[in-house]
Formats: C-alpha cells, sequence, structure tokens
C-alpha cells in the first residue's frame, strides 16, 4: 500500500470574484512523479502555491505527511517562476538562496546542482540567459540542499530538445536514486507522458480525472490492420469484397495528450 505524502482536501481559494480552486481534492504519494495537466488558468500553479504556504485559501484542508503549518514545508524544493537577481551569475545567486536556506558547505553544494542542470560552467550574469538557461538556474535552486519533495512548475518550458531530455532524466534520477517526490507540471503532454506515474488533470478549478500510467496505457483507440505477408494480395481480394479496405494492424495506446482533449474537450491540432 502506497503511504501518503501530501493531501489537499477540498480546497478552495478565489482571487477577488474570481474563483480559482472550487473543491480540490488530490493525494500525492510518497516517491512518486505525479503530473499535474490543465489549462493557462485552469489552477495548476494556484495548488503549487497553496501547497507550498505562498497563497492562502478560504476553506480545506493541506496536509504534509500528516502535517500543517509551515515547519512541515521545509523538506519541500520548488521552482515557480523567476526570482533571481539580473546583476549577479549562476553562483551568486544560489549562494543568496543557500544563506536563506541555511546550507552549509553552499559552495560545494551549489557546483552539485549547477552541474546536474547543465550550467556548471556558466559565467555570465543572469541578465543575460536564455530563456532555457533560466530555467536550468530554476530548477538548480529547487535542488538545493537535497529535498525530499520537489514542486516544478513548467520546468521544460523553452528548452530545446535535448534540453527536455536531460530535465527528465535527471527527474528520473532523482526519484529512483534518492526516493524524491516530484510534482511537475507540464504544457508538453507527450513528454509529462515519459516522465510522471500518475497524471491529474485540472479543469476548471477542480481534479477532473487522476489517471495511473498504466491505466493510461489500457486504453486503446482504433486498432489498424497491415498485411505484410506472402498471400497479401489474396488477403486484399477477401477484404476489399467484404467491403473493407484495409491499411494496417497495430494495437495504439491512448496517449496523455488524448486522454486529456477527450476529458476536458478542444482540441491537439
Amino acid at each position: 500500500m502506497t503511504e501518503e505524502l501530501i493531501s489537499l482536501e477540498n480546497v478552495h481559494k478565489s482571487y477577488g470574484s474570481h474563483q480559482v480552486l472550487k473543491g480540490i481534492n488530490l493525494q500525492i504519494a510518497k516517491g512518486e512523479i505525479f503530473g499535474l495537466v490543465g489549462r493557462n488558468g485552469a489552477g495548476k500553479t494556484t495548488i503549487f502555491k497553496t501547497i507550498l504556504g505562498l497563497s492562502d485559501y478560504e476553506a480545506g484542508k493541506i496536509t504534509i505527511d500528516g502535517k500543517t503549518g509551515p515547519e512541515s514545508r521545509r523538506r519541500i524544493g520548488f521552482f515557480i517562476g523567476k526570482n533571481f537577481f539580473d546583476y549577479m551569475n549562476a553562483e551568486q545567486n544560489l549562494m543568496y538562496y543557500c544563506d536563506l536556506k541555511n546550507i552549509k558547505h553552499p559552495k560545494k553544494e551549489i557546483q552539485r546542482v549547477l552541474d546536474l542542470v547543465g550550467l556548471g560552467k556558466a559565467k555570465q550574469k543572469y541578465k543575460n540567459y536564455s530563456l532555457g538557461m533560466t530555467q536550468r538556474l530554476g530548477i538548480a535552486n529547487a535542488l538545493l540542499g537535497h529535498p525530499e519533495i520537489l514542486i516544478l512548475d513548467e520546468p521544460v518550458n523553452g528548452l530545446d530538445p535535448q534540453g527536455i531530455a536531460d530535465v527528465r532524466n535527471l527527474l528520473k534520477k532523482m526519484n529512483q536514486e534518492e526516493g524524491m517526490t516530484i510534482i511537475i507540471s507540464s504544457h508538453i503532454l507527450s513528454e509529462l507522458e515519459h516522465t510522471a506515474h500518475r497524471f491529474g488533470i485540472v479543469n476548471e478549478g477542480i481534479i477532473a480525472s487522476v489517471i495511473t500510467e498504466t491505466d493510461l496505457q489500457k486504453q486503446k483507440q482504433n486498432v489498424n490492420l497491415t498485411i505484410s505477408s506472402a498471400d497479401a494480395d489474396r488477403a486484399r481480394e477477401l477484404l476489399q469484397k467484404n467491403g473493407i479496405d484495409v491499411a494496417g494492424v497495430s494495437d495504439q495506446a491512448t496517449s496523455l495528450e488524448d486522454y486529456y482533449f477527450n476529458l476536458v474537450g478542444g482540441t491537439k491540432e
């Protein structure tokens, strides 16, 4: 039986008259990678901020390992937005956060996380960073101090294909080797599908569905039949006599992208 680490029970949050979260119920298991999927404005970032205590909520309950309050959140590393100083380089920015987090041996720790995200040799000031470099620095900051829980909001936005693959492999390594619990949101559903163990679909302020990687693979689409053999012509003739035009056979699992659009509507084209 999986151990519950983070729990949101009937959480409501509004900004003025606009209700963003309308009774969020969500449980994250210890040691899993959980993917949060939804449109812009669906409530993903607000969910993250309420978990982190960066945003208040009007009703409901949030617990981390059965506890509430700021002490329970010290175990979390997070990347939500960019909070760095333009006139500092990567090491200087991370030194500032090491001081805030009271991290011992900061120079060694800073080099560790910069090497992990591929910024070990970056010396330029933050204001000269590309979008991909800013994303990498945000992830490095989240990894400072070996957190037990990692929350990442759109971490691969702006990365090239190699950068996306690097982040995916890094997250899987942290999860497998350090048992890190990771919650991640992304607009790149095909990438998220290859990273997370479970997926929560956020739509209009609620969790519309939670599906596991295994259950997603069990959902089948149309079957395409491909005839490729010595008697292909005979097979085609028999099928055509019965009004069937066959191009191929394949048993294709539903993708996370298809599941999402089928659930909440919209188009992926």
